[in-house]
């Protein structure tokens, strides 16, 4: 029924936590959902999402970020040599890049645009503290390619913050996104976005940008909420979660990060661990977490859930299983005589 998620040998929900290279099972996930699945909004999937999607390609002698403290930028330029790496490891939320992202099932992307103090071209970079190697628009065309290649794959790219950007950048990028992706930008007037009317209309992005401007361009839409935690450890990042879903979903997209934050007066006092090593040691509860979710239009249910290093940890898999539970939901329906 699942398509290239069964196999005869192996058990994706027996077997996932020791195999997170699993994560290849989903390369075509939404084109291998079973058919009774292919009209459910996209909204009312579980879909797997990358928090701070680009952050695996930061580049450690980029200037820091405009938002960052006068304080901060006094001691980095007085220290670099020992700020830069701390920085470095504890902005760094993902380790592979875009094109594989995707490939392990990732169909939402979490991107802060920004544009460089002082730089005089019109090259917009992704940010997390500092800035990336790889351009905005580079990466776009390399999700553009990869859709080339999976057309019933549908794909969520979330635009925000857009530090350092004026009005003629914002027309400049917005006209690039159209460039690119042409009518493969969803309408914000659509508003059932299933699969199966996707599909018909070879639309395959849906792209928020997160800025007052998007009210004037019917193929992008808004801000698309997130809730973020900002707390260090599973348990309370959970609670939050837990808290928010009591207070009942958005109607359209939104998403539960999983992501963690440390306050710089812990990573000051625990110089050998990382944004990495504080994830993996947490993963465990956070898994069990998203197991005992739910997809569908509950008020409780979930939609996105996004987390860090989405190449490291079966965050795809647990979370596309999750829709098999829509299935069981349409069954007991149909057998209640409904």
């Amino acid at each position: 029924m699942w398509g290239r998620f069964s196999s005869p040998t192996r058990s994706m929900s027996s077997d996932v936590e020791e195999t997170p290279d699993m994560d290849y099972w989903c390369e075509d996930w939404m084109s291998n959902l079973p058919k009774e699945l292919l009209d459910v909004p996209l909204t009312h999937l579980a879909i797997p999402g990358s928090h701070d999607a680009m952050s695996y390609c930061l580049d450690i002698s980029s200037p820091l970020v405009r938002s960052e403290s006068d304080l901060f930028k006094v001691l980095d330029g007085l220290c670099c040599c020992l700020t830069r790496p701390t920085v470095f490891k504890w902005a760094t939320t993902q380790e592979r890049c875009i094109e594989d992202q995707l490939s392990m099932g990732i169909r939402y992307f979490d991107l802060r645009v920004a544009h460089k103090p002082n730089d005089p071209s019109s090259e917009l970079y992704f940010t997390h503290i500092l800035y990336t190697h790889v351009t905005v628009l580079d990466t776009l065309w390399s999700v553009a390619s990869w859709l080339e290649s999976h057309p019933k794959e549908v794909v969520i790219l979330a635009c925000r913050h857009f530090e350092g950007l004026s009005n003629a950048l914002h027309h400049f990028f917005i006209c690039n996104i159209k460039k690119i992706f042409g009518t493969k930008l969803c309408l914000r007037q659509e508003a059932d976005w299933s699969l199966r009317r996707l599909w018909a209309s070879g639309r395959q992005v849906l792209l928020s940008y997160d800025a007052d401007v998007a009210s004037r361009h019917a193929d992008l839409l808004p801000g698309i909420p997130y809730w973020w935690a900002n707390e260090r450890t599973a348990c309370s990042a959970i609670n939050f979660l837990e808290w928010n879903k009591q207070l009942g979903r958005p109607q359209g997209f939104f998403v539960a990060g999983l992501n963690l934050t440390a306050y710089r007066n812990y990573i000051i006092t625990n110089p050998k661990e990382s944004l990495r090593t504080m994830t993996l040691a947490q993963w465990k509860s956070l898994s069990e977490w998203v197991k005992q979710q739910t997809p569908g239009s509950d008020p409780h249910s979930l939609n996105i859930i996004a987390g860090d290093f989405v190449g490291l940890l079966p965050l795809c898999p647990l979370v596309v299983e999750l829709n098999r539970k829509l299935l069981t939901d349409k069954k007991q329906h149909t057998e209640n005589g409904c």
